[in-house]
C-alpha cells in the first residue's frame, strides 16, 4: 500500500494510504481455434484501488475493481468498517471476508482452486465478524446477513456483478452464520490445523420460503523452509425450497456478470504445493513455482465430477508481479466447457482442455 495521505505517527491522528493495480492477460486457450490462428490474444483485465483508513481504534479496509463491461464491470471486492478491542481482537461490520477454509487463499495461481468457483474461497459477503488471532489458536465467529445486494428487493434476482461467487437466480444467500477455528503448531515448519463451518438460508423469491445451505471443511497448511502446502477437504448441501418443476439438485452461483449452474450437493478435494526460489536476475528477486489441484465430486449419481488443476510460476520483480500459468479443467466452466452446467450435470463426454494465462500486474 501506498501512504497517500498521513497525519504524522501519533495514534490518535487520522491516517490514510491507497494503493491497487494494473493488471493485463495473454490467453491462448486449446478450445479456442481463434485464438490458436492468432497465436493467442492480450489485453486489459483489471485496475483496482484499495483503501485503508484508521483512527484511534476504528479503522477501514476497501478494495474496488474495475473490469471490462464482459466480466461484469465495476463492482466492491470488499469494504468493512472495524474496530480493535486488543491486538488480538478485533470486530469487522461491511462487506467482510468469510471465515471459512485457507486464508486468504486456497491456492497460489491468479485462477484461484477449484473451491473459488463455488463460493468456497475468497468470498465476501454483508455481515459482521469478530476475529481471535492468538500464539496458538485462531478463530473467527460471523453473522452474514446476505451476500452482496444491489437491488434492495425481496422479489428481484441478485446481480451476477460481484466478484466473490453465490447464489443468484431465484434463490439468495440469507441469516449465515460461520465459525472457523485454527491451531497453530510447530517452530522449523509451522502447522495450521484448521476447522471451518457455516450454516445458513435459502429465500427463494417465488414461493417466498426458506430452504437452508451448510459447508464443513477440514483444512491444513504447512510452511516448512520455501515450502507451503495447502489442503482442504470440504462437504457442501444446499437445499433450495423451489417452486414446482424445478430441480432442488441444481443451485445457480454467479460472479463476474454471469451466473451458471453448481451441483446443490457436493465434496471438494483439494492440495496446492508450491516452492519459492530467491533469485537475482536483473529485476527478478523471486520465483514461486507451484501446482493446485482441486476435485470436486457432485453427489447427484447422474452428474459428472469437475477437476482443475493448474501448474506454473509466480515471477516477482519489484512491484510487478507476473503469474505465469498452465490451468486444465475437466468441466469446467472457466476451461474449456459450455460455461452452463459444467459445475452442475456436467458432460461424459467432455474432454480434458487447457488455457496458456500470462497475467501481468503492477501493484502499488
Amino acid at each position: 500500500m501506498f501512504p497517500f495521505l498521513s497525519f504524522g505517527q501519533n495514534k490518535d491522528k487520522p491516517k490514510l494510504e491507497l494503493g491497487g493495480a494494473l493488471r493485463f492477460n495473454y490467453i491462448y486457450s486449446s478450445w479456442k481455434e481463434e485464438q490458436k490462428t492468432k497465436g493467442g490474444e492480450l489485453g486489459y483485465d483489471m485496475f483496482r484501488i484499495n483503501a485503508k483508513a484508521s483512527y484511534k481504534k476504528v479503522f477501514l479496509n476497501a478494495e474496488y475493481r474495475l473490469y471490462s463491461d464482459a466480466f461484469g464491470g465495476g463492482f466492491l471486492k470488499q469494504g468493512w468498517v472495524g474496530y480493535k478491542f486488543s491486538e488480538k481482537n478485533e470486530v469487522h461490520a461491511g462487506l467482510v471476508y468469510v471465515p471459512f477454509g485457507i486464508k486468504q487463499y486456497n491456492s497460489h495461481n491468479w485462477f484461484f482452486n477449484i473451491t473459488y468457483y463455488a463460493g468456497l474461497e475468497d468470498d465476501h459477503d454483508m455481515g459482521l465478524k469478530y476475529v481471535h488471532t492468538g500464539a496458538n489458536w485462531d478463530y473467527a465467529v460471523a453473522f452474514l446477513k446476505n451476500a452482496e445486494e444491489l437491488n434492495f428487493g425481496g422479489d428481484v434476482e441478485n446481480s451476477s456483478s460481484r466478484y466473490s461467487y453465490d447464489i443468484v437466480g431465484r434463490n439468495k444467500e440469507t441469516n449465515q452464520f460461520n465459525l472457523k477455528l485454527v491451531r497453530k503448531l510447530g517452530n522449523a515448519a509451522k502447522h495450521r490445523i484448521g476447522f471451518s463451518g457455516q450454516y445458513g438460508s435459502l429465500y427463494n423469491i417465488d414461493t417466498d420460503t426458506n430452504g437452508n445451505h451448510y459447508a464443513l471443511a477440514l483444512h491444513y497448511e504447512v510452511d516448512y523452509n520455501s515450502w507451503n502446502l495447502k489442503t482442504e477437504a470440504i462437504t457442501v448441501a444446499h437445499n433450495p425450497e423451489n417452486e414446482t418443476g424445478q430441480s432442488n439438485a441444481i443451485v445457480q452461483m454467479g460472479a463476474y456478470g454471469t451466473p451458471y449452474e453448481v451441483a446443490a450437493d457436493f465434496n471438494m478435494y483439494t492440495a496446492a504445493l508450491s516452492k519459492t526460489f530467491k533469485v537475482n536476475w536483473g529485476p527478478i528477486s523471486q520465483l514461486e513455482v507451484y501446482n493446485d489441484f482441486g476435485y470436486m465430486q457432485k453427489k447427484e449419481q447422474e452428474f459428472t465430477d469437475s477437476f482443475q488443476n493448474v501448474t506454473g510460476v509466480l515471477v516477482t520483480a519489484g512491484q510487478v508481479y507476473t503469474y505465469i500459468d498452465y490451468a486444465a479443467g475437466y468441466n469446467h466452466s472457466w476451461l474449456g466447457g459450455n460455461f452452463i452446467d459444467d459445475f452442475s450435470t456436467g458432460n461424459l463426454d467432455a474432454k480434458w482442455e487447457a488455457r496458456f494465462n500470462i497475467n501481468i500486474g503492477y501493484y502499488f
